[in-house]
């Protein structure tokens, strides 16, 4: 016996929604992997839970290759059966999604508090010769995001009384001329704009906190799409037991 013309437009809808899933698991793999690469030039002072989200993902990407091909081979072969675990997948992996977007939303509101903690910690070791990574670190998030320090210069000092003083600070705190090294007289009266015055706090937290922002948008974008899959699936496995009974296991 055929599927009914309602469940056979539902049975179409649902390869239209595989070849969207297979598009999905492609962009979601694609978040993940991306926010992981811009993250990972700063694993050395960043938190571990920056990189769990986009792990995550990345993950939950893989699985819906494996979940789209049940549910092409059930709606093609009118299986009950595939189409019904193609569905507990769905929602499965609605759930994962959904619990990846809202920890991205978590870590967004959470960034500020988290970067300030770990840039703190980090400070002291700056300069150390077993932490060479960190001082490079450091020097580039300062020149790159134009800042020094957390809130800001003080806190160097604050890190290192012995080190740094109000004249003396890493040389990146400085907008300085090519080829200057070691450390420089800062702030200069001969050139009072040299001085990087705002903390790195701010635009640092504001470059993680936007990725961030993007995971949560991905994973609860993608399982509101997803929820509409697991509507189609249900309906269909529902139309093909009632006209075939247990015939399609």
């Amino acid at each position: 016996m055929s599927l009914s013309t309602s469940a056979n437009l539902v049975k179409y809808l649902l390869f239209l929604f595989n070849f969207l899933f297979v598009i999905t698991g492609i962009s979601i793999m694609a978040v993940g992997l991306t926010v992981q690469g811009a993250y990972h030039n700063f694993s050395d002072i960043l938190d571990p839970q920056f990189f769990s989200v986009p792990t995550f993902l990345v993950v939950i990407g893989c699985f819906i290759f494996i979940i789209a091909f049940f549910g092409c081979c059930g709606a093609y072969k009118e299986n009950y059966c595939m189409t019904l675990t193609f569905s507990i997948l769905l929602v499965l992996i609605f759930i994962l999604e959904l619990a990846a977007g809202i920890s991205g939303y978590v870590l967004r509101n959470d960034t500020y508090n988290m970067v300030s903690k770990t840039l703190r910690n980090s400070m002291t070791q700056y300069g150390g010769n077993s932490s060479h990574e960190i001082t490079i670190l450091w020097d580039e998030i300062q020149v790159d995001f134009d800042c020094c320090g957390v809130d800001s210069s003080d806190d160097w000092i604050k890190s290192n009384d012995k080190l740094f003083n109000a004249t003396t600070l890493p040389m990146t705190c400085c907008r300085t001329a090519v080829g200057t090294i070691g450390y420089i007289k800062c702030p200069d009266s001969e050139f009072p704009d040299r001085m990087r015055k705002d903390g790195c706090v701010k635009s640092f937290g504001n470059y993680i906190r936007s990725h961030a922002v993007s995971l949560g948008s991905a994973g609860i974008a993608i399982a509101v799409i997803q929820f509409f899959g697991i509507f189609f699936a249900c309906y269909l496995s529902k139309q093909i037991k009632m006209q075939h009974g247990h015939s399609g296991f």
